[in-house]
């Protein structure tokens, strides 16, 4: 099996020559635009599209890999984090590899996609996929491990990976989930880290003045997980970064906190900063940037401009020259609500574009309560009076108010696509979500036993404050969680992630420990030396007690189901960044149910990002109706809609093989509370 990269003509014996085009990085180029430029599936025959092929990985779990295709082959990460190479053409299998083979054991968890590299002088071919805090350099032609990377073939990054790194030259720098924060490249033959850039500044580094002192050593949650984007020709990596952990109470993180919630520009090189803009300030509400930066060329003001446009989960869209960091159009600082949560030193204003437009609601008031029901009305609106929502920076406190917008955005981790003539097109939420926080003391005055604050600060928003979990989100009950798992067993997970939770590879061992003891009820060591000095319990759970914990992740959903707000739920949108202005907006998804009682299509909650092409076109899954659509990216019109197994939750591919156009997309689903599986399905036109 020989692969080659890019476009490439090949003569096949009795045919006339016939194009290959290949889909060899993560959405699709380092510009990381999901843009293609294949246009033999068109807007004069997409109706025609019919399924060319299908793969089930033989797991039932969310997939949602955005696929590579090189020289004809397929690469694809499962749910278990197996890599599999399949005939782009057929879906034939011709090879697996499996991590259960190797010192990691089997994977676990989202991983959205791999990285390819070849020498272009010939002579060298590297896959690239992460597996239990560790990164494998693959040979894309067997599968086999190459030894001679890292240690056996391996490198230990200390921290999860969902997202594939970009790669420079002899360089692939990468991110990560959980750890305490930084970028770094390292060397794709020997493995060996050629540089690192601190997201929480050391000593002496720009922004350590933006945390209180000595908080590289406690502070953590900053892996930019989203991914990162290339200027190749200038040498530039754009990342954007997540929130500082706890993400929800920032008594003992006071400051900006740079460099968290950031679009950074970097020397692809050396890792040095160029420039950089804070999209939130000292952030209290998980709003972390959820997905790459997008890189394209407008008309601004006359000039041709390299930009660079950066999403947000409160569904504004930032936009800058990518070589100065100067944004198109001003960005203000407004003032938000201040947190009463004793301690807390909430930042007084945060940053808003005045162009592009929020591309959503940005404020649930009275007007947008639900309108599906009388009686579902009236739930909302009272609903909406004893919680109300003060906008997208709500002031976390101990009284419940309605999050619009919510914790999955906006925007999310399925990014926006941009065409050659400065169009962005992104698909947004529209979901209302329930903030409240709790305080990590007993009303009674009796002290918490240890690890228990610590775990409602670092495990009670995602398992629940009861550890009932919450099954809807995936984030499983860990009541007699010790029958189900060994100790040893929890503590790998903890260090390594799995599911969705990231790694927590740098938590002080004390904490861990105790955390450790509190879920498997155990009697903490450390509770038995502290009394002896005698140290309170109560204390013992952290050395800087935190007094407020978040009270967990809940949807506001109407007792049908449904989002508790007026529609459209879901939108999919087309932004002109020559103008800064909004071109179209139509809903994305529907539920039949409700299509059937006279209610127009509402859009639905929606992960996974568009393609658009140079055939006028853009392809979506994403929605939680288990369709995939085909829109005209001038208008918004859709074109051809055909069922999934499951839902496509992933960012579709599109390639050429032998002169015939494919896209295929990663159908899991498992979002929204729907059905789980592992299909790949490919569409093309007959031949």
């Amino acid at each position: 099996m020989k692969l080659h990269t890019g476009i490439a003509l090949i003569l096949f014996a009795g045919s006339a020559y016939s194009q290959d085009v290949d889909w060899p990085e993560y959405l699709g180029g380092k510009e990381r635009n999901l843009y293609s430029e294949l246009e033999q599936i068109n807007r004069e025959n997409v109706m025609k599209l019919e399924v060319a092929w299908t793969y089930d990985t033989g797991h039932k779990a969310e997939y949602q890999a955005n696929n590579l295709i090189v020289g004809g082959v397929l690469f694809t990460p499962t749910q278990t984090r197996e890599v599999v190479a399949l005939e782009a053409a057929t879906g034939k299998e011709l090879w697996k590899w499996d991590p259960a083979n190797e010192h990691t054991g089997k994977g676990r968890g989202r991983q959205r996609g791999l990285s390819y590299w070849e020498n272009e002088k010939g002579g060298g071919k590297r896959l690239f996929t992460g597996v239990g805090g560790f990164l494998f350099a693959l040979d894309p032609e067997t599968g086999e491990v190459i030894r001679s990377f890292g240690e056996n073939g391996s490198i230990d990054l200390g921290s999860g990976l969902n997202t594939p790194g970009v790669i420079y030259e002899n360089l692939l720098i990468l991110g990560g989930v959980g750890g305490q924060g930084a970028v770094r490249a390292f060397d794709v033959i020997t493995g060996e880290r050629r540089w690192i850039f601190h997201l929480i500044p050391r000593p002496g580094e720009v922004g350590v003045d933006t945390w209180p002192e000595g908080a590289h050593e406690t502070a953590s949650g900053l892996m930019p997980w989203c991914g990162q984007s290339l200027d190749e020709e200038r040498g530039i990596v754009y990342i954007a970064t997540k929130t500082a952990e706890p993400d929800f109470y920032g008594g003992s993180r006071h400051g900006e906190n740079l460099f968290a919630n950031c679009i950074l520009a970097l020397n692809a090189a050396t890792g040095e900063r160029l420039w950089h803009f804070q999209i939130v300030h000292h952030d209290l509400l998980d709003k972390d940037l959820p997905c790459p930066p997008v890189l394209l060329t407008v008309n601004h003001e006359g000039k041709q401009v390299d930009a660079v446009a950066q999403g947000s989960k409160h569904g504004l869209l930032f936009v800058f020259d990518r070589v100065t960091g100067e944004p198109l159009w001003p960005i203000e600082e407004r003032p938000v609500p201040q947190s009463d949560l004793v301690g807390e030193e909430a930042w007084p204003t945060q940053p808003f574009p005045t162009k592009p437009a929020p591309l959503m609601r940005q404020k649930y008031t009275e007007e947008d309560v639900s309108n599906l029901s009388p009686e579902v009305h009236q739930l909302t609106l009272d609903r909406i009076r004893a919680s109300p929502n003060f906008g997208p920076f709500p002031a976390p406190s101990l009284n419940e108010t309605v999050m619009f917008p919510g914790f999955d955005g906006g925007m999310e981790w399925g990014g926006g696509a941009a065409d050659p003539d400065g169009v962005y097109y992104v698909n947004v939420n529209e979901m209302p979500w329930l903030l409240q926080m709790v305080e990590t003391r007993r009303a009674d005055g009796t002290p918490l036993v240890p690890g228990e604050k610590d775990y409602m600060v670092f495990c009670g928003a995602c398992h629940g404050l009861d550890r009932k979990g919450n099954a809807a989100a995936e984030f499983p009950s860990l009541v007699d969680i010790g029958l189900r798992k060994s100790r040893a067993e929890i503590e790998q997970i903890t260090r390594q992630g799995g599911g969705r939770m990231p790694a927590y590879s740098t938590m002080p061992e004390a904490k861990r420990s105790a955390i450790l003891d509190y879920i498997l009820n155990e009697k903490s060591e450390l509770s038995a030396s502290r009394k002896e000095e005698g140290i309170p319990e109560s204390a013992a759970a952290t050395e800087k007690p935190v007094d407020y914990a978040f009270g967990g992740f809940r949807r506001w959903l109407d007792p049908e189901g449904y989002p508790a707000i007026k529609p459209p739920w879901g939108t999919l949108n087309a932004v002109d960044l020559n103008t800064g202005e909004i071109k179209w907006k139509v809903t994305l998804g529907e539920y039949p149910e409700l299509t059937a009682r006279g209610i127009p299509p509402t859009g639905t909650e929606n992960y996974g990002g568009p393609l658009v092409t140079a055939g006028g076109l853009i392809f979506i899954g994403a929605t939680a109706d288990e369709t995939f659509r085909v829109f005209d990216k001038d208008t918004g019109e859709v074109l051809w809609s055909a069922g999934l197994p499951f839902g496509g939750n992933a960012t579709p591919s599109t390639y050429m093989v032998d002169g015939r156009q494919y896209v295929v997309i990663s159908a899991g689903g498992g979002k929204s509370g729907r059905p789980k599986g592992g299909s790949l399905v490919a569409f093309a036109l007959p031949k």
